[in-house]
Parts: structure tokens; C-alpha cells; sequence
């Protein structure tokens, strides 16, 4: 039996990149292909050959050949050959490096992100990205607060980071809506095989489709705002944000903006106040803002 690690390991470092490369696109997206290789490393037709030449012979039932469309497709029986860590993944997705980092990277002993107490599993995270980019519908195990375990088909179309974690913006098939789920409370997940309905689409979900306008000033309360302003980079003493009706109220609670009438709330670390209340109408979940109501 061929010892997968030490043949990899084996490999010269560029090669293996390109192989890292082979196994992200196949776990994450489902398919890959030469000519994706080449434009990703500007490695020649041979060179590509070669390298999935190597991947087959470090995992042969990973893949195979769709010869009409000309590219690999991921087989039910793949198994990673390289160690993708989720958070860095979803992290290097979300900035747009979506053809592959195969590990984490070292991190600086003087630029430190605050421990995260959550992460998705890899598993997860990789059905999900393969269901958005082939756009098919996934049978999910979800535990939920309000009502525990159980099997939802849902049509995922976005991963968000709402800043204290992941979730998944995706069309519910039992409630007919677009919703939001937590990526860490998935338990399983399986492919469907058929085409989407045209209210499934993510051009139909119409609060992520459609942005408001977020206008943020001081918190009345505090008695130096130019503190803040220039934390927050503002002009003239307030600062303008558009972002998707969707995730507005995910950014005003991480950043805890007052959104009572009057600015009243005190003693809750609110540095921020939402001065155009009318915009909450327009948001998805605005009870989660603080000083709103449900």
C-alpha cells in the first residue's frame, strides 16, 4: 500500500503546490482542469500532465476524467491528500484567493487576531462551497436552538462571516424563505441531484440582493467623539456604510451601534449610533441591532 504522506512529502515543493491546488479546486468546488492548473501556475500542457499524472498515483479514486467537459471531477470516494485548515480557507475565500492555499500560515508574533472560539468543520465547509458553485440543492442534519437536530433541504448560495462566525445565506425549502445558518451547527450534509427551482436562486433572495445605507456617528454619550471619528475614519463627524439588507444588523451588533430611538442606551460599550433609524425597515433580523425591538 503506498504511504500517501511520505510520497507527497517527497515531492520538490513547487510540485506539491500545484498538487495542493488539484486537491482544494476537487474538495471545495467539485472539478478542476488542466488548462485551470496552467493558468494558475503558467505551467505548460506537459508540465499540467504530469502533475495530475502525480495526484492519480497518490489518489487514484479522487477523480475522474469527464472527457466532454474536459476536466476532473471529485468521485463520492475522495479523500483530501493535503490538510486544508476551514478557517484559513474560508477566510482566503472570502478575500478572493478562491484557487487554493493548502495550509495555514504562520502567524507574526507582533500582528495577533483575537482567539475565535468557533470553526467549521472542513467537511462542512467544502459540501457547502460545492453546492454554491455548481448550484444544487444539499440534504443537511442542522441542530438549531429553538427546535434541535433535524434533516433540512436547503439551496446555499453564500458563506458569511458575520464577525463572531460562519454562516451559510441559503433558500429553505420546509419554510420557503431565505434564511441564514450556522456553519458550526451542521452535522451532515449530502448532494441532491436536480435542477433549481427560480425562486431558489440567489438572484431572487431580495434582501441579499438589495443594500441600505448605513450613516454611523459618535455615541452621543461619550464626551470626546473626535475619538472616534478618527477610529472609524469618519468625515465630518459621521460615516456612510452600504452594505446588503441581509447582513446590515450581523455589522451593527459586532460593532455594537447604538440603534435606540434617542441613542439612550449607557454602559454597554456602545461607541457608535445609528443616525438614520428609518433604515432599519429596510433590514432583515433589525431585532438584533442593539436597541431595537423584535
Amino acid at each position: 500500500m503506498i504511504d500517501v504522506t511520505r510520497e507527497r512529502d517527497a515531492l520538490p515543493h513547487a510540485q506539491r503546490e500545484r498538487l495542493a491546488f488539484i486537491d482544494f479546486s476537487l474538495q471545495y468546488f467539485g472539478h478542476v482542469s488542466r488548462q485551470e492548473l496552467i493558468d494558475r501556475f503558467a505551467t505548460g500542457l506537459a508540465a499540467s500532465t504530469r502533475d495530475f499524472s502525480a495526484y492519480k498515483s497518490l489518489a487514484p479514486d479522487n477523480l475522474t476524467l469527464d472527457h466532454h467537459a474536459k476536466r476532473y471531477r471529485r468521485t463520492p470516494a475522495f479523500k483530501a491528500v493535503f490538510s486544508h485548515n476551514p478557517e484559513v480557507i474560508l477566510n482566503s475565500l472570502s478575500m478572493g484567493f478562491g484557487d487554493g492555499i493548502a495550509t495555514a500560515v504562520t502567524p507574526s508574533s507582533h500582528c495577533v487576531n483575537a482567539v475565535n472560539l468557533i470553526h467549521p468543520k472542513a467537511e462542512i465547509i467544502a459540501g457547502l462551497t460545492r453546492a454554491i458553485h455548481n448550484r444544487y440543492p444539499v440534504n443537511v442534519h442542522y441542530v438549531s436552538v429553538t427546535s434541535g437536530g433535524k434533516y433540512r433541504l436547503i439551496v446555499p448560495h453564500a458563506i458569511v462571516n458575520n464577525g463572531h462566525r460562519w454562516h451559510v445565506r441559503a433558500f429553505d425549502v420546509e419554510t420557503d424563505t431565505f434564511r441564514d445558518f450556522v456553519c458550526t451547527r451542521f452535522t451532515d450534509i449530502e448532494p441532491v441531484s436536480r435542477q433549481l427551482a427560480h425562486k431558489e436562486l440567489a438572484e431572487q433572495d431580495s434582501a441579499w440582493q438589495r443594500t441600505v445605507s448605513l450613516t454611523l456617528i459618535p455615541h452621543p454619550s461619550l464626551e470626546h467623539s473626535e475619538a472616534i471619528e478618527l477610529d472609524y475614519g469618519m468625515e465630518k463627524g459621521r460615516k456612510v456604510l452600504t452594505v446588503r439588507a441581509a447582513l446590515a444588523a450581523y455589522l451593527l451588533r459586532y460593532w455594537q451601534v447604538d440603534c435606540s430611538i434617542g441613542a439612550k442606551i449607557t454602559g454597554q460599550g456602545c461607541q457608535l449610533a445609528l443616525q438614520n433609524l428609518d433604515a432599519l425597515e429596510q433590514i432583515e433580523n433589525a431585532h438584533l441591532a442593539p436597541g431595537t425591538r423584535r
